[in-house]
């Protein structure tokens, strides 16, 4: 049950066309060559002037979180924006290697409408959540990390035998391929232990937006689905010289 499972999924993320899964990856990609983060673009300078112009470009579009609670219209649009966001190509391929992997075969459970309310929707309130925890901090928050949880949430929910090829540091960093129910909320305790020690002058990693985003995303699906999970196997292979619908 599990291996045909596996095979059909394989098989449906190599053709399931998920246009809005492509289309954030996109979105994401483009943003980020065209602003100052890539270092790219000549108009953004070089050296200090390059840093002092990604600073800006962070507050500008980031989340602030200061500023989001002391009553600005504009900063309410943040936590949006800066889902579009990174903060370095480390920071953007991670994001992107994650949304492509997991982004296609929810979208495809979930259906196109549903995973972009979801995907915008628990992204924007993790980001809030993580900035109302944060509330005095002036460090600016961008990034899709919080929206990306949220489909791994939703992904543990829609797809619990689903398996995962994963990195594991104890078994010398050799592939490991793995059911999501013991990868995804393995990667969950992860981001618990990390915010625990996140140091009180902001993190570097917006661990609880992960957190959040991933709960959120499981709550999406769980309440999508009506508390239910459903796993379809593989179809039977038609008979020699039959065709199959």
């Amino acid at each position: 049950m599990i291996r045909n499972w596996t095979a059909a999924a394989a098989g449906a993320l190599r053709t399931t066309p998920a246009p809005v899964t492509r289309t954030l990856i996109v979105l994401c990609c483009l943003v980020f060559l065209i602003g100052p983060a890539s270092g790219l673009h000549p108009a953004h300078g070089s050296g200090e002037e390059l840093l002092a112009a990604q600073r800006d470009y962070f507050r500008r579009w980031g989340v602030i979180p200061a500023d989001l609670f002391d009553g600005s219209p504009a900063a309410v649009l943040t936590p949006a924006t800066a889902l579009f966001v990174h903060g370095s190509w480390v920071h953007l391929l991670g994001n992107m290697l994650f949304l492509h992997v997991f982004g296609p075969l929810t979208e495809a459970r979930m259906g196109r409408v549903r995973f972009a309310l979801c995907y915008a929707g628990c992204g924007y309130l993790a980001l809030l959540g993580y900035a109302a925890a944060n509330a005095g901090s002036e460090r600016s928050l961008v990034g899709a990390s919080g929206a990306i949880s949220a489909l791994l949430g939703a992904f543990l929910f829609l797809f619990p035998r689903g398996r995962v090829t994963s990195l594991l540091p104890f078994a010398f960093f050799l592939p490991v391929r793995l059911p999501a129910w013991a990868v995804l909320p393995f990667w969950a305790a992860l981001q618990w232990a990390a915010a625990g020690r996140t140091p009180e002058g902001g993190p570097g990693v917006a661990y609880l937006a992960h957190l959040l985003g991933f709960a959120l995303g499981f709550g999406c699906a769980w309440v999508w689905r009506g508390g239910a999970t459903t796993v379809k196997p593989a179809p039977a292979p038609a008979p020699e010289g039959e065709n199959q619908p």
